[in-house]
C-alpha cells in the first residue's frame, strides 16, 4: 500500500483540505502540514484537525525538503510564485501535484520554476468541488467516485506516475490521463464556460433597476442554473484568463447557438424550437444515464 510520512498542502481550502482529510481517512499519511497566506484558514484547519501543523507562506522553504508529497492547492494565478518558493527546498524523492483547472499554463510555469526537478511534478486536476470554498467546507468524501485527470510529463518516471495515481485512488477517485491541450479544450467547454455564464447572468440581473423584484421571484430554476456563481472569484478569474483562447472559442460557439435560438423564437418557429429542446432534453438524459456511446467522439 502506498504510504507517505509527511504531506504538505499549500493552499488550505476546500480542495487541499479535502485531500488531506481523505488521505488521513485512508491512513496513508502520518502527518499533514498546512501552508497558507491566511492565518484564519490555518487556524480553522488546525481546529478542524484537517492539518497537524501550520506554517505561513514565508516559512515554506524551511520545511518543504522534509515532505514526501506536496499538493499545490492554490489558484492558478499563484502557481508561479508558489513553485518558485517550493523549488529550493524540494527533496529529491518528493512528489509534487497541483489541482489547477488549467494545465498548459501551469505546466509551462512548472518547467520554468522547477527546472531540473520537473520530473517530480505530476500535473493533476480533480473534477470535484462545491459552490462554497474554504477549509470549513472540506470533506474527506469529496473525491469519491469523481474523476481526477492527470496530464503526465515526458520527464515523469513510471513509478512517479503510478504513485500519483494510487494517491488519488486512495481518495476514492477515478484516475484518467490525457494531454494538457485536450484537457484545456474539454474543460473550457464543460466547466469554464458554464461558470462564466452563471457569473454573467447573476451580474446582469443584479445591475437592473428592478433587481429586487427579479430576485424576489427567482426560484429553483434560477438557483440551480446559477449555483456555481457562488464559487471563488479569484480562482475563476485566473482560470478564465489562463485558458482564455479555448474559453473564447467556446463562448463564440455558445453565442452562435443563442443567436440561432433567438431567431427561432423571433420567427415563431415552433417546430424547430421544439426539436432543439427535445434534442437537448434527450442528450442530457443520456449523459445522466451514463450512456455515452451515442455521442460522437471525433477526438478519439
Amino acid at each position: 500500500m502506498i504510504k507517505f510520512k509527511r504531506l504538505v498542502v499549500i493552499g488550505v481550502g476546500l480542495i487541499g483540505g479535502s485531500f488531506a482529510l481523505a488521505l488521513k481517512r485512508a491512513a496513508i499519511v502520518d502527518e499533514v502540514i498546512g501552508v497558507d497566506r491566511s492565518d484564519a484558514a490555518l487556524n480553522d484547519a488546525l481546529r478542524l484537525k484537517v492539518i497537524d501543523r501550520a506554517h505561513s507562506i514565508s516559512d515554506a522553504p524551511d520545511f518543504n525538503e522534509i515532505a514526501d508529497l506536496v499538493l499545490l492547492a492554490v489558484p492558478v494565478g499563484q502557481m508561479a510564485a508558489t513553485l518558485a518558493l517550493l523549488e529550493p527546498r524540494l527533496g529529491a524523492n518528493t512528489i509534487v501535484m497541483d489541482c489547477g483547472s488549467t494545465k498548459q499554463d501551469v505546466i509551462g510555469v512548472a518547467y520554468e520554476k522547477l527546472g531540473k526537478k520537473i520530473s517530480q511534478f505530476v500535473p493533476a486536476h480533480p473534477i470535484a468541488g462545491r459552490e462554497t470554498s474554504g477549509v470549513t467546507s472540506a470533506d474527506a468524501t469529496l473525491f469519491e467516485g469523481k474523476n481526477v485527470v492527470l496530464t503526465p510529463l515526458a520527464e515523469n518516471t513510471a513509478d512517479t506516475i503510478a504513485r500519483a495515481e494510487d494517491t488519488w485512488r486512495a481518495c476514492g477517485a477515478k484516475v484518467v490521463s490525457m494531454t494538457a491541450s485536450a484537457h484545456d479544450a474539454v474543460f473550457a467547454a464543460v466547466s469554464h464556460l458554464p461558470h462564466m455564464l452563471a457569473f454573467a447572468l447573476v451580474d446582469e440581473f443584479a445591475a437592473r433597476p428592478n433587481a429586487k423584484s427579479l430576485f424576489s421571484f427567482a426560484a429553483s430554476g434560477f438557483r440551480d442554473f446559477t449555483r456555481i456563481a457562488g464559487s471563488s472569484p479569484e480562482m475563476w478569474r485566473d482560470i478564465a484568463l489562463n485558458n482564455r483562447e479555448a474559453l473564447l472559442t467556446e463562448m463564440d460557439a455558445y453565442l452562435a447557438k443563442t443567436q440561432h435560438l433567438r431567431a427561432l423564437i423571433a420567427n415563431a418557429d415552433a417546430a424547430e424550437l421544439s426539436a432543439l429542446m427535445a434534442r437537448s432534453r434527450d442528450a442530457r438524459a443520456q449523459w445522466l444515464a451514463g450512456d455515452l456511446d451515442g455521442f460522437r467522439d471525433e477526438s478519439a
